[in-house]
């Protein structure tokens, strides 16, 4: 469609999403954050040193300043945790997910345990998967390396 946005394929409403490779469209970016090399890899505004999770952005979201990039160590608190008792994706039932304060860095998502899960206020690390999503780890397997 020129000058309008291509219609759902499973709706009639305009959708402006790309559809990814697996649908025949261009290959979409992973967003998801990545641990490398023992640090979350991220960036800092240098003006106002607001901290991001990813790294392809042109500017800071806070104060549009420049953007550089940074590493985080993969500890932090959790800010919030639920249990998730439904299948989503490749993920089966339940299985934790909580969002994680990383200590003076970005908040990111990571996959906890969910027996129990972890409470808020709780200090977790986690690592990256084989899968690409971030992964609770114990503590002191983070200690250790």
């Amino acid at each position: 469609m020129t000058g309008a946005a291509e219609k759902s394929r499973l709706t009639d409403r305009p959708n402006k999403r790309r559809a990814g490779a697996d649908a025949g469209g261009l290959a979409v970016a992973d967003s998801r954050p990545r641990v490398i090399g023992g640090f979350l890899i991220g960036a800092r505004c240098t003006d106002c040193r607001h901290p991001l999770s990813q790294l392809e952005v042109p500017w800071c979201p806070v104060c549009f300043g420049r953007v550089e990039q940074c590493g985080f160590a993969p500890v932090g608190t959790v800010w919030a945790a639920t249990t998730v008792r439904i299948p989503v994706g490749r993920w089966r039932a339940p299985f934790g997910l909580a969002y994680v304060d990383v200590l003076d860095g970005p908040r990111v998502l990571v996959h906890v345990r969910c027996e129990p899960t972890p409470s808020a206020g709780d200090k977790i690390a986690f690592d990256l998967s084989e899968s690409g999503d971030l992964v609770q780890i114990d503590l002191e397997q983070e200690v250790a390396s």
